[in-house]
């Protein structure tokens, strides 16, 4: 991509981005998913309107969101965590293992073809979407983790399919906390905090992954895109502590849904991009 091109779409690349931070912020509030449901997607799109090649699309909009989390979960985990709804006794039991998956994933993802990230990308959010739905307000399956390799493992699952879809770790660690007895507000807010565990290794490792890649866009740092972080940040930054105090008025049941209803929507997207 030359640069003058990029630059004379520019001017819809940051509306586009302005859209994606203010509503990618007030989600990762709201429903502790760090914004990558978001933000992935309408990067995909813009890059793909830009003419960037198809494998490395994927890829950009992967590790720029994760980059974009840094913050964003940072700004929502501190909202939720002045609600009490931040359970630290997790965060210290999962953080080698999400650690361990989000290493694991970003090697993975770095080999493997966009169309595959792609894939995983709506598979899972379909998958995902499904189970709130079919669940509702989150119905409680165990009492607690069956045991301490389980409770590892979902960790590890966690960090893995998170760093590969650019998303901050709630999409998997909301359904699997409430299936383990949280009440969706308090996994809600654990996962804000999960969600700065995957983005801070698995930014890093997007860039070391993509340093020298070829036909990159201007402003790219590896795989991350400086001129969209720097265009996202401030609006996810300012919107997501709203999107937290909205958690806490809306019932749980409503917010069950609205978590499995726009996750539906965002994988169908993703679905007939790669069909058609």
């Amino acid at each position: 991509m030359d640069i003058p091109h990029f630059l004379a779409d520019y001017g819809v690349f940051i509306l586009a981005m302005a859209g994606a931070g203010i509503f990618g912020g007030l989600i990762a509030g709201l429903l502790g998913v760090g914004g990558g449901i978001v933000i992935v997607p309408v990067l995909y799109f813009v890059l793909g309107a830009l003419d960037t090649p198809e494998d490395l699309k994927m890829k950009i909009a992967v590790a720029t969101s994760l980059a974009t989390i840094v913050v964003t979960s940072l700004s929502s985990a501190r909202s939720h965590a002045s609600r009490g709804a931040v359970d630290y006794g997790l965060l210290r039991a999962w953080a080698p293992p999400v650690v361990i998956g989000v290493v694991l994933g970003t090697v993975l993802a770095s080999f493997a073809k966009g169309w595959v990230l792609t894939l995983i990308f709506a598979s899972v959010a379909l998958l995902v979407a499904i189970n709130m739905l079919v669940r509702g307000k989150g119905t409680q399956i165990w009492p607690d983790f069956p045991n301490r390799p389980v409770k590892f493992a979902a960790g590890g699952v966690v960090g893995l399919i998170s760093s590969m879809m650019g998303i901050g770790g709630g999409t998997l660690s909301v359904p699997i906390l409430t299936a383990v007895g949280y009440d969706i507000r308090k996994a809600v807010g654990t996962a804000s905090a999960i969600g700065f565990l995957i983005a801070i290794p698995g930014t890093i490792g997007y860039v070391i992954a993509g340093w020298g890649a070829e036909d990159l866009p201007p402003g790219s740092l590896g795989y991350l895109n400086l001129l969209a972080f720097i265009a996202l940040v401030p609006l996810t930054a300012l919107f997501a502590p709203v999107g937290a105090r909205l958690a806490h008025t809306i019932p749980p049941r409503a917010l069950g849904y609205a978590f499995g209803g726009f996750l539906i929507v965002t994988a169908l997207k993703m679905f007939s991009d790669l069909i058609f």
